[in-house]
């Protein structure tokens, strides 16, 4: 072990020559100082007794843990660097405080003590966990950091002191979902902390009729005055849902209920985008919300078969609100498509059922349907494509049971074979594959890996010459 100080008060410099042939830990139990440019590096743990005194103006390399017991530690104008290659824990009946600190452990950081930081903090590596206790990294006054991202970040809980504009670098520690508050109206502390799912869901008040079921933040003011509270979504790490941008609200979840709190989004929810809340003297949980149904997430079942006259092509819809009618389309090579009807919505609550029958001979074996929501407004979105075969005049009927809850349950008549199933987002991302046997009709099970969460989904089932689409509801 080297040690490389410059100033060192007499009572730590005679423990550290007792130390530095004998053992990598260092306990400090008098005045320890390291002046500018001095390095003292601790190949071990570091601990600071209650009778102890650090100052640190230089630069503190702790390998292993740290154990604080000095009551009001001062910050100092150095820097502290944790960097070591197994999991350290910051610990002790006292916060710990830095000027600066620099974090650079693969292997992560357990806070089961405070940590302020009064300067930067630069994230090199790893995440940061906080005890459940809770215990918080503090950025004080003028605080900021550097180099979060989605393998760094602090799992847990983070406050910051200030009237500026803060983004807080939580996350869940393999991936960043950061939230900020901006516009504050007098010196302030929040705290903040990311979870995963959102829970209560289904408690929603006027005007809301959704909320993300994904994730959420709990921003929490421990002293001060007003703030705005601002979300942002990365459909490529969480799923955000295909609501309707300008529909997009801040929610909080105030006595019971997720309330709306305003916000312009702005963004795209199948790429990023932001919202900012109205002013707000309260805090809490906070998560995306939307005040129409997403047009969507409205079709539920889209499929076609052939009966006597024509093809049947039926849909289910479910919690219209704000639909003006459906267009069908239909096409004979699966480039072109063409409408072949326009079917007035019911805009009803529940699930509502929709026929439509083409009377238009097929021309080739195969014909291709897809349906596009028209909104009120005029804004629209089409569905995912289906098919209908009809080789040998005898087309297959596949049906997924919806709502699905632990497996998909598919009824299969006039087919058999092989097939390859794959499950989907909305947003195209497979999240479930593989393949099953068709013997005889019947019912088949398809189990749901436990990853997939409640929610809508593209169910397509394929073999050659075959392809049924399906829409699921998990619920």
């Amino acid at each position: 072990m080297t040690h490389i100080i410059k100033t060192v008060s007499l009572a730590a410099a005679l423990l550290l020559t007792g130390l530095a042939h004998a053992q990598t830990d260092l306990q400090n139990n008098g005045t320890l100082g390291i002046s500018p440019g001095g390095v003292l590096y601790i190949s071990g743990s570091f601990s600071n007794t209650a009778t102890a005194t650090l100052v640190n103006r230089g630069n503190l390399h702790v390998q292993q843990g740290i154990i604080n017991a000095q009551p009001a530690m001062a910050g100092g104008a150095g820097t502290l660097y944790l960097g070591g290659s197994v999991l350290q824990v910051v610990s002790g009946p006292q916060p710990f405080s830095t000027f600066n600190l620099v974090t650079n452990n693969s292997a992560g950081i357990l806070l089961n003590t405070d940590l302020n930081i009064n300067g930067l903090h630069t994230f090199s590596a790893g995440a940061i966990t906080t005890s459940d206790a809770p215990r918080y990294i503090n950025y004080q006054d003028g605080a900021s950091y550097t180099g979060a991202n989605d393998t760094r970040n602090i799992k847990g809980f983070v406050s910051k002191t200030g009237t500026s504009d803060f983004v807080f670098p939580v996350g869940n520690g393999t991936v960043q979902r950061p939230v900020g508050v901006s516009n504050i109206s007098a010196v302030s502390t929040f705290s903040a902390s990311y979870g995963s799912p959102t829970t209560n869901t289904a408690n929603l008040t006027t005007p809301l009729v959704k909320v993300t079921p994904y994730e959420y933040w709990t921003v929490n003011k421990i002293s001060g005055g007003t703030a705005t509270v601002d979300l942002y979504w990365d459909n490529s790490k969480v799923t955000m849902p295909p609501y309707i941008v300008a529909d997009i609200r801040v929610a909080s979840y105030v006595a019971g209920s997720w309330t709306a709190q305003g916000g312009n989004a702005t963004g795209n929810t199948t790429t990023t985008g932001t919202i900012r809340s109205n002013p707000l003297a309260s805090f809490g949980a906070f998560t995306f919300g939307s005040v129409s149904f997403a047009l969507p997430v409205n079709i539920i079942r889209f499929s076609a078969s052939i009966v006597t006259g024509g093809n049947l092509v039926s849909w289910t819809t479910s919690d219209e609100i704000n639909v003006s009618h459906y267009e069908l389309q239909r096409s004979d090579d699966g480039i072109s498509f063409y409408n072949i009807g326009t079917i007035p919505a019911q805009n009803s609550a529940g699930m509502l059922q929709y026929q439509y029958t083409d009377s238009k001979p097929m021309q080739q074996s195969v014909v291709y349907y897809r349906l596009r929501s028209v909104d009120k407004d005029a804004t629209s979105k089409l569905s995912t494509i289906i098919t209908i075969n009809n080789t040998n005049n005898n087309p297959a009927l596949f049906y997924a049971v919806n709502p699905v809850r632990s497996r998909i349950e598919l009824q299969v008549q006039r087919i058999n074979g092989t097939f390859r199933y794959s499950i989907h987002s909305l947003s195209g991302q497979t999240l479930q594959q593989g393949t099953f046997t068709v013997g005889q009709p019947g019912r088949y099970n398809i189990p749901l890996l436990p990853a997939i969460a409640k929610g809508v989904y593209v169910l397509q089932v394929e073999k050659p010459g075959f392809v049924f689409t399906q829409r699921l509801l998990v619920d």
